[in-house]
Parts: structure tokens; C-alpha cells; sequence
């Protein structure tokens, strides 16, 4: 009896220890995940205030400045910059859609190209995030037609009623001397910051989980409260958010109450799975039934582009922005933070829904998105703008349209008026280049055998004209279903290199230097550097300069890999 007591006991007190071994390092950690992670706890959609109070009150604890930006994600921002988390482990989920270089087309076989315009920037700005974070951006994350649209040329003014003006320029080809850089560029007609029409903005914003991080909700929200000091009785706000659920934080409410939007922003947390489809809906139903004929009507997506859970095939949400699109309202998408960035998903929405993608890595780059361009830049001045080049046999044998892979269109769809494309906003700039190859000039590009049924086409007389080739563009009106043309002619004057093509050129050969492009010839970081300095002109926002910055940085990383970029 005494023995069966003492293995009781034994085994009792066997047990205690295991258990308090356990305890003592099992309850730190969940402490110290309850510590890290407690501001993804869910906040159920009914606790938002409908109406919220009249006045914000500052919340404890939290420096701001006098925008309301707080000195937390200012700091934490600072710390992301200086690389300090750059080491720290963690899931990267991010995703890109494969683009293939556009390939040499020979003129003689293929005389046309056509495509839509794109004024998205969100690229830059997200291969700027990567380079300050000390890497090499993924390749399929360069888009060279976003490198050269984040940037403003020095394009003429357009004549008379017409929403933008068509310029072109050529000159050798700094990577390939035997060839030719032509250089296209849109200029969309200014609107003065007073005469912008009244704006019916709703936010749908993302307060899921995946957005507790300091360069995503914190971000989104210091950037939104720039927007709302440049807000007026005129326009109204509305906020949607979507968590597991879609909810009305903020209805529509009128610019200069801003305390009330101040009030719904600070009370914004995040928790829970994404419902993307169902926030997408609502948004699009707060912002139709506060329609303001003759303004600007938008909805905008921000998020980390990850959307789980709502609308559940991506073909079903794309057919919804379509749809939602004909009644006026278009879709702009703001992307945040690091390591969940669905970049193809956000790029395809904003493109459905006839609106701009934009990433915002910074606050600063949150006042140039969401201030200096969040007003004239929003009136969109043409709509489904395509362009289509024809290229002169007797002078062009080949050519290659650089960037632009995702926006290329079939010949036919230009004159088809029911084919979508890209919309221009006030005071927007639009560069296009295309690397051609001088008639004579050999081009290794493959061979076709002779065709059995018919002859090769015969020049024109006016391919004796010596011009390189005619530009011709379509557009409608903003609330127009018909198109209007345009057309412009190329001709090689055989002069010096613009100011324009040369930085144009240093931004295209760095895109093509960081996606490893098979077409780079002699491109080097050394010679986009060169081209750039000597073309920064007039830089009152410091863009320019701070290019040169991150092709230095691109450069330093790609040398630390012996050379190799892109892979």
C-alpha cells in the first residue's frame, strides 16, 4: 500500500514539474505576442460611429503635427528607411504579374503598333521602397512605362480645346548607337486648383489583419489627414471600410468639417480577414447616391491588395468595376506596406475602373498623391485614350515599343470606340519611347520563310517623304461614347538629344538595367547616371535628384552581387 502511495506521489510530483516547466516558458511568449499583437484584436463594424463626434480630441500618448500626422508613424517610417527591420523574418506573399519584354518587330511585316496610355506611378514608388530597403526590386516589378510617368516632361501646352498636345522627339539610342530613340509625349491641358469641380470622394479603406504594420493603416491615414486640409465645403467625404464585413464609418460629409473626418479616422483599427468584393460594393453605392453632376465622383481602393474573402472570383469583381464605371464613377487605387503587396490585382482594378494606381511608401509621397495631384488630377480631361504608331518602311526596318507590355492592344481596337483604355487627368504627362532600328541597319530578329499567297506590301509614296513615323491618337470626352482623332508625323532633324529624351532615356535604361532586360546592349548604371545629371533641369520637388539617389543605390546593390541584376 505504502509503495502504490509513494508512486502516486512520485508520479504527482513528476508531473508538477513538467507542467511548471511548461508555464514558465509558454506564458512569456504568449505575453509577448499578446504585447505585439494586440492592435490586430477584431473591432466589430457596429462600434464605428455613424455619426461621428463634432470635434476629434487627441488621442493620448500620440505627438502630432499640426496636419494631425502622427510622430509614431513618422518614427516608424524613419526606422523602415534606415533598413533597421530589414533583417527581421517574415512571409513575403507578394505578387506580380510576369512581363515579357516587348519584342523587335520587323517594319516591313508589322507596321503598326498599338496601345493604350498609362499614367499609373505606383511602380516607382515601389521600386523606390525596395532600393531604400537596400534590395533589388524583382524584376516583374518594374514597369517602365510607371518609371517614366512618375516623372513630368517639359511638353508644350495644347492648342485650343484639345485636352492634351502631341510631341516627339528622336535621337540616338545611348545603349545601341546604331539605333534610334523616338520619344512620344502627352501633355493633358491644366485646371487651375480654383476652378477643380466639386469632389464626392469615398474612401474604401482595408482594416484587416494584414494591415497592422506602420507603413500601412498608420500611413494611410496620416496621408489621408493631408488630404483633409485641403478640403472645402464643396466637396464631400464619405469612408467605407471592410474587415470580415463592409461598414459606413463616415458618410458623406461636407470638406470643411474637418474634426468629423478627423474623428472617424482616429477611430480606425485593424483586425479581421479581407471582404474586398463587399466593401467594393457599398463604396460604389455611397459614392452614386452622393453623385455631384459635373464633379468628380471616385471611389478609392487603399489597401494592401489582398483580398481573401467577399466577391469570390476575380472575374466577378472585374465585371462589377466595369459595370460600376458606366454610371460615372470611377476607381482609383492607393497600395501600402511591404511583404502582402498584391500589385497585379490592384494595377488590374484601377485599370477596370478607369482610374490610377498609386503606391504610397511614405508621407511624402502620400502629400504628392493624395495633395499636389489629389485635386486638378483627379478632373479627368480624355477617357479611353489609345495611341497607334505606323512606322515608314523606307526608313525604319524594325522597332520596339519600351514598357507599355500589359497595355498593348490589337490593331483593330483602335477605331473600335467599345474598346477600353487608359484615361488622362488634368496636367498629366504621358511618355512613350520606342527604340527603332534605321533602315539598313542589320537586325538579328529571326526569319520568316517566303509567303506561298501573296507578295510582300509595296512602300507608299508618301514613304518617300522621309518620316520616320505618323502618330495617330484617339480619345472621347469625359462623358462622351464617341472618339475624336489626332495625328501628328516623326522626322529625324538629325539634331542633339532634348533635355526631355535624355532623361527619359536615363529612366528607361535603368528600368531595363533592374528587370535584366535581354534588350540593355551596352546600358550600364554608370551612363544612366551620366544622361540624368545631365538632364535634371528645373527640379522644384526634388524628384529628379532623388532619382539620381536610387540609381546610386541601384548600382552600389548590384555590385555587391558582382554585377547581376535581376536575377
Amino acid at each position: 500500500m505504502k509503495s502504490k502511495l509513494l508512486s502516486v506521489v512520485t508520479v504527482f510530483v513528476a508531473v508538477t514539474v513538467i507542467v511548471g516547466a511548461i508555464a514558465a516558458i509558454a506564458i512569456p511568449s504568449l505575453l509577448r505576442a499578446r504585447v505585439s499583437y494586440s492592435p490586430q484584436r477584431q473591432t466589430p463594424l457596429d462600434a464605428y460611429r455613424t455619426t461621428p463626434p463634432a470635434t476629434s480630441q487627441p488621442v493620448p500618448g500620440r505627438e502630432e503635427d499640426a496636419a494631425g500626422v502622427s510622430r509614431s508613424t513618422a518614427d516608424a517610417l524613419a526606422k523602415l528607411a534606415a533598413r533597421e527591420w530589414r533583417d527581421q523574418p517574415s512571409m513575403n506573399t507578394e505578387a506580380y504579374s510576369r512581363i515579357r519584354d516587348n519584342a523587335f518587330l520587323a517594319v516591313a511585316a508589322n507596321p503598326l503598333s498599338t496601345f493604350s496610355i498609362d499614367v499609373d506611378t505606383a511602380s516607382y514608388a515601389n521600386v523606390r521602397r525596395f532600393l531604400n530597403a537596400g534590395q533589388l526590386p524583382p524584376p516583374d516589378a518594374v514597369r517602365i512605362e510607371e518609371l517614366l510617368n512618375y516623372f513630368r516632361f517639359d511638353y508644350p501646352p495644347p492648342a485650343g480645346d484639345a485636352p492634351f498636345s502631341v510631341a516627339a522627339g528622336v535621337a540616338a539610342c545611348p545603349w545601341k548607337p546604331s539605333h534610334k530613340l523616338v520619344q512620344i509625349g502627352l501633355q493633358a491641358r491644366r485646371v487651375d486648383d480654383q476652378a477643380v469641380p466639386a469632389r464626392n470622394l469615398v474612401f474604401l479603406l482595408d482594416v484587416s489583419g494584414s494591415m497592422n504594420e506602420p507603413a500601412k493603416l498608420p500611413l494611410l491615414k496620416d496621408s489621408m489627414r493631408l488630404l483633409v486640409e485641403q478640403l472645402n465645403g464643396r466637396d464631400r467625404v464619405a469612408i467605407v471600410v471592410y474587415a470580415g464585413a463592409a461598414g459606413l464609418v463616415l458618410p458623406p460629409t461636407p470638406g470643411d468639417r474637418k474634426g468629423e473626418i478627423r474623428a472617424a479616422l482616429d477611430a480606425l483599427e485593424a483586425g479581421g480577414s479581407t471582404a474586398g468584393g463587399a466593401g467594393i460594393q457599398r463604396a460604389y453605392q455611397v459614392a452614386e447616391d452622393a453623385y455631384i453632376d459635373g464633379g468628380v465622383n471616385r471611389v478609392i481602393l487603399a489597401t494592401d491588395g489582398d483580398f481573401n474573402v467577399g466577391v469570390t472570383s476575380e472575374g466577378g469583381l472585374v465585371r462589377l468595376i466595369e459595370e460600376k464605371r458606366k454610371s460615372g464613377v470611377f476607381l482609383s487605387v492607393l497600395g501600402f506596406g511591404r511583404g502582402n503587396l498584391k500589385d497585379s490585382t490592384m494595377e488590374m482594378l484601377a485599370d477596370k475602373g478607369n482610374g490610377n494606381y498609386a503606391y504610397i511608401d511614405t508621407l511624402a509621397e502620400g502629400r504628392k498623391v493624395l495633395v499636389t495631384e489629389g485635386g486638378s488630377t483627379l478632373v479627368t480631361v480624355a477617357k479611353d485614350v489609345k495611341i497607334q504608331v505606323e512606322f515608314n518602311p523606307n526608313t525604319v526596318s524594325a522597332f520596339r515599343l519600351i514598357g507599355y507590355e500589359n497595355r498593348v492592344l490589337a490593331h483593330e481596337d483602335f477605331n473600335d470606340d467599345g474598346k477600353d483604355a487608359g484615361d488622362i487627368g488634368a496636367g498629366h504627362s504621358m511618355t512613350a519611347l520606342y527604340e527603332i532600328v534605321p533602315a539598313g541597319v542589320p537586325l538579328d530578329a529571326g526569319s520568316v520563310d517566303p509567303l506561298k499567297y501573296q507578295q510582300p506590301r509595296a512602300a507608299s509614296a508618301a514613304a518617300a517623304n522621309g518620316e520616320l513615323a505618323t502618330v495617330k491618337l484617339r480619345y472621347k470626352a469625359p462623358d462622351g461614347e464617341t472618339s475624336t482623332p489626332l495625328a501628328t508625323t516623326v522626322r529625324d532633324d538629325g539634331g542633339e538629344a532634348s533635355a526631355n529624351l535624355r532623361f527619359a532615356a536615363a529612366v528607361a535604361e535603368f528600368g531595363m538595367l533592374l528587370r535584366n532586360s535581354e534588350h540593355k546592349g551596352t546600358a550600364s548604371f554608370a551612363q544612366a547616371l551620366e544622361l540624368g545629371r545631365g538632364a535634371t533641369g528645373d527640379d522644384p520637388d526634388g524628384f529628379r535628384t532623388e532619382f539620381i539617389g536610387l540609381v546610386e543605390q541601384a548600382q552600389r546593390l548590384a555590385e555587391t552581387k558582382g554585377g547581376v541584376v535581376g536575377s
